[in-house]
């Protein structure tokens, strides 16, 4: 099951279940539907209820973090098992995405002052999703 949360320039994708190659290619066709018809500045993935994840869930982080970049969004993991944290770092899936659990996005939201560059500027992201929907 997936669950979408769209928010001004904020997409979150709350994961279930076992994330392997069957269920990958459905996770990652309906978050890229989403994510093209948004164009956020973050997509959260968020993996709380997420019980198992084989190499298919990195191929679906991996995948994400390029489409996002592309237009200049970001990507976020949200509240991964210490398992799935594991798998994340030892497969360099870490370098490619903010890595928060619960506790830590509450205690330490991101300041104003730290926001990304794109973000001061929107017409420069306009512009680059413009581009990129071309």
């Amino acid at each position: 099951m997936l669950e979408l949360k769209q928010e001004p320039q904020r997409l979150t994708a709350f994961l279930s279940g076992e994330i392997d190659h069957h269920r990958a290619k459905e996770l990652r066709e309906t978050i890229d539907f989403a994510v093209r018809e948004q164009y956020p500045l973050t997509l959260i993935l968020d993996f709380r209820r997420v019980t198992f994840m084989d190499s298919s869930g990195i191929g679906l982080i991996m995948g994400r973090s390029h489409l996002l970049e592309e237009y200049g969004g970001t990507l976020e993991i949200h509240n991964p098992s210490p398992q799935i944290r594991k798998v994340l770092r030892i497969s360099g899936a870490d370098r490619l995405a903010v890595i928060r659990s619960y506790t830590e996005s509450m205690k330490h939201p991101v300041p104003a002052e730290s926001a990304p560059p794109y973000a001061e500027h929107p017409t420069k992201q306009e512009e680059a999703i413009h581009e990129y929907a071309q």
